[in-house]
């Protein structure tokens, strides 16, 4: 049993963790409510916040005074870089749909992980202890660190002036009246673009000012913009988007969560948030404190089938392109085919995501829960049984379709953001369990020396079947999405209110479709078990959706082909980047802001209107 002094120090701790995490949210809370934006490149202000500090400490004398001015400088440098990023960028986003805005942002995130990784390279640096908080304090007989209550008193501090800013100054009164009615706003003559981009350098400048202050605490590292953005996404949608006291209590009740998590069920302190943050969602999508803002997303339109003619030249095409595949293995080198049957299952998971996201139009966060799950099922089958790559091959699509439908009954309740959200919070969980538990999964290190069956382990082979499995696949979603299925599923896209009026039970059509591309998902994850040999918790985690959704997109929306297209683009690429140049994320980085800005449909309009001014039919 824990006695009176031993609860105060776990509740201390849970504190000092909400800290920066609300900091680093109330920004991003910010942000979302008044410009409706998603911005995944939250968490690098605070990593860059936690190098500048770094930098400027060691730069100024050693004293109290030289931490307080590197906290302000941090915080005003890094308000001038979300003011660099807000007029060249975000400024020509407001108005554009959701998933492009966020890929803006994730192409910002990869650039600014480079350019710290060039400026302060891959280790982890350590900042010097604050003179005169380098001790501890007592408190009910428990040593508590004196600057963790610096840190908390921060926090309270910062609430209290963002309260006072958006209560008592005309300027907080704009930031609340254009989180409830942008466009009244605009009508009474007030300038959205300054308005904007005063709400941007805020949110950065706060994000900076927690990466200065928890650099002392904690080491800068690459991996912390990941680590943050998600608790604090976690933390957006549990206080309510654009609340800042609701922010508060969230951080608060995260904090305390994972403090008591990791004494009493270690297993289950990562996943134990985001059950939290799925649980709000269910019972009340706005959370605690917030109102229902921005919560649907721009329809991303109806795919284009074009004309019978073009429709059996497009067949024509594929079929053409089907035979050079079979040709590749004979000419390919080993590690080329290998990337091939990689680009392969990276287009069926593409494509699936399409199903949901085009005619479904449904934006998940979370599709790599489910390609992980056919990763993991078949790995654990053989871990524990010794099953073999055929009865793996039938089980993964089953678990992962199971999974799907199992969270589809709660998913397709909701839409736009909470929709995505939700899907978010699930793949977390699903991450954190297999990061996490490791008697059954392993942990980080993974299950290895999973290789196909005898009769499929030479590669090329294993090509064939792939290629099989995938053709096959994406044929059949096709066929699906031109049956009356898929045109009830985009009658309840357009307009969920008039396909029910009609008798199309509007939430079943999209379980279904929801539980079918799952399920696909997930036999694309067996065969990159069999293809890569074995299972680790990285296919599970935010990168691998993001890749998706990046896939997806690149190819365009508005276009069957345009998953193949974005897949095979974007896989090639990476794969050549990677090969060749050494901070490829800045080239990969600015290719997704560039897309998002000028390629709005992706590539796919792009090349079928190059095709029809070659074949005559435009002039």
């Amino acid at each position: 049993m824990f006695d009176a002094a031993e609860i105060v120090n776990i509740l201390l701790n849970g504190w000092v963790i909400s800290a920066t995490l609300f900091i680093v949210s109330s920004g991003l809370s910010i942000v979302f409510g008044v410009s409706r934006i998603s911005n995944f490149a939250h968490g690098s202000l605070y990593m860059l916040g936690a190098y500048i500090a770094y930098s400027t400490v060691h730069a100024l004398p050693r004293s109290g005074y030289s931490f307080i001015v590197a906290t302000l400088v941090t915080a005003l440098a890094v308000g001038l870089v979300g003011l660099l990023i807000e007029v060249s960028i975000f400024r020509r986003l407001y108005r554009v749909p959701h998933h492009l805005q966020l890929i803006a942002t994730f192409g910002i995130f990869l650039i600014v992980r480079d350019v710290a990784l060039i400026t302060w390279g891959p280790q982890e640096l350590f900042s010097p202890r604050v003179p005169g908080l380098a001790g501890a304090v007592d408190i009910l007989g428990q040593a508590f660190p004196a600057y963790n209550l610096v840190l908390i008193g921060a926090a309270v501090v910062i609430l209290i002036v963002l309260q006072w800013v958006f209560q008592r100054t005309r300027w907080g009164v704009l930031l609340r009246a254009a989180t409830q009615d942008r466009d009244m706003v605009a009508a009474l003559g007030v300038d959205q673009k300054w308005l904007f981009t005063g709400v941007f350098v805020l949110s950065a400048m706060l994000a900076g000012l927690a990466g200065a202050l928890d650099a002392p605490r904690l080491p800068a590292s690459l991996g912390m913009d990941i680590n943050v953005i998600i608790e604090a996404f976690a933390v957006v949608v549990i206080g309510g988007m654009g609340s800042i006291v609701g922010c508060f209590l969230a951080s608060l009740l995260v904090g305390i969560l994972t403090a008591v998590s990791t004494i009493f069920i270690p297993q289950l302190t990562l996943a134990l948030v985001f059950v939290v943050m799925a649980l709000v969602l269910v019972v009340r999508p706005q959370g605690f404190f917030g109102k229902n803002a921005g919560a649907s997303w721009e329809d991303p339109g109806e795919p284009e089938h074009g004309t019978h003619e073009r429709a059996d030249l497009s067949r024509r095409g594929w079929v053409i392109l089907l035979a050079l595949a079979c040709l590749l293995p004979a000419v390919l080198p080993a590690y080329w085919l290998d990337t091939l049957i990689e680009t392969l299952i990276l287009m069926f998971v593409a494509w699936s995501f399409y199903f949901m996201a085009g005619p479904g139009g449904m934006m998940s966060f979370g599709q790599a829960a489910f390609f992980g799950i056919g990763v993991y099922t078949p790995a654990l089958l053989h871990h524990y049984y010794g099953t073999h790559m055929i009865t793996g091959l039938v089980a993964a699509p089953i678990a992962a379709g199971l999974a799907a439908l199992a969270v589809s009954w709660f998913a397709v309740r909701l839409s736009g953001i909470y929709f995505a959200m939700l899907t978010l919070a699930f793949a977390q969980i699903v991450w954190s369990v297999v990061f996490q538990w490791f008697d059954l999964t392993n942990g980080e290190l993974g299950i290895l020396n999973l290789w196909p069956d005898p009769w499929a382990s030479d590669r090329r082979v294993f090509y064939f079947l792939t290629l099989t499995i995938t053709a096959a696949g994406i044929a059949a979603l096709r066929h699906v999405v031109a049956s009356p299925f898929g045109y009830s599923l985009r009658a309840g896209r357009d307009s969920e209110r008039r396909a029910e009026a009609t008798g199309i039970n509007v939430r079943r059509q999209k379980s279904i479709a929801f539980a079918l591309a799952g399920m696909l998902s997930g036999l694309a994850g067996g065969l990159m078990l069999y293809l890569k040999g074995s299972a680790f918790p990285s296919y599970l985690d935010i990168g691998t959706s993001f890749d998706v959704f990046v896939m997806a997109l690149l190819g365009g929306l508005q276009s069957l082909n345009g998953p193949i297209i974005g897949a095979v683009i974007y896989r090639v690429l990476k794969t050549l980047l990677q090969t060749y140049v050494e901070h490829w994320n800045i080239i990969m980085g600015t290719a997704l802001i560039l897309l998002s800005l000028f390629m709005p449909r992706g590539l796919s309009p792009l090349i079928e209107r190059f095709s029809a001014r070659r074949s005559g039919k435009l002039t």
